[in-house]
């Protein structure tokens, strides 16, 4: 049986994001919008709303539709900013943002990947305030900086420092940080010269690749 996608996307709002306290109703109606069925790959259709990471290849994965939503809620967008992503994998997220900013940069190390995720991105619509560029996201990427705001889908060791840098005061950065199976999603948040963050949730992303992070 072929599922009724909209039906699916339904049911992963309501049971998956809503019963976990995302309010945020644009995040929600943003994941309620964005097709994931086609952000994963053929095989991986069927389960493309189950309540898990899919694997995309190459060793990665796109985000359980609740990190994606929570990460998303954490950055308290209001239409108007200018975003990085770091880590644009299949592009789902970046298609999440992309509903929720004016302008999305979506930065991708591994280069088949960065194809994947402009193709999928223009195949679904959303492409339209979504870039795509192929490089060290743990350096961001200075061409368009400051960022109001900062998402990032992998794990560091610590915080990059390039990353802080570009981000606008006031901003706020989201990233996954800790040892490699132990990770905390943080929520930072630049006002007024200072920094300071969060623990959101526990969590568990790939490492993030790049001179400022894993080797």
């Amino acid at each position: 049986m072929i599922p009724h996608w909209a039906v699916e996307r339904r049911k992963m709002v309501d049971c998956q994001l809503r019963r976990r306290a995302i309010r945020d109703e644009r995040v929600l109606a943003a994941m309620l919008e964005i097709p994931r069925e086609q952000f994963v790959p053929p095989e991986e259709r069927v389960s493309a709303y189950a309540d898990r990471p899919i694997p995309i290849g190459r060793g990665q994965t796109v985000s359980q539709p609740y990190m994606t939503a929570l990460m998303a809620e954490s950055l308290e967008l209001t239409g108007g900013e200018t975003v990085l992503e770091i880590g644009a994998g299949s592009g789902y997220a970046a298609a999440v943002l992309g509903a929720l900013a004016a302008q999305v940069v979506s930065i991708e190390i591994v280069p088949a990947l960065a194809d994947l995720a402009r193709e999928n991105l223009r195949r679904a619509g959303r492409g339209g305030n979504v870039t795509v560029v192929c490089g060290d996201g743990s350096m961001g990427y200075p061409e368009m900086a400051p960022y109001d705001a900062i998402s990032v889908a992998a794990g560091a060791p610590e915080i990059p420092a390039a990353l802080l840098e570009q981000l606008r005061d006031p901003g706020r950065l989201v990233i996954p940080v800790g040892d490699w199976g132990h990770q905390n999603l943080r929520v930072v948040v630049k006002h007024g010269g200072r920094v300071s963050d969060r623990v959101a949730t526990g969590c568990l992303f790939v490492p993030l690749r790049g001179s400022d992070g894993w080797q």
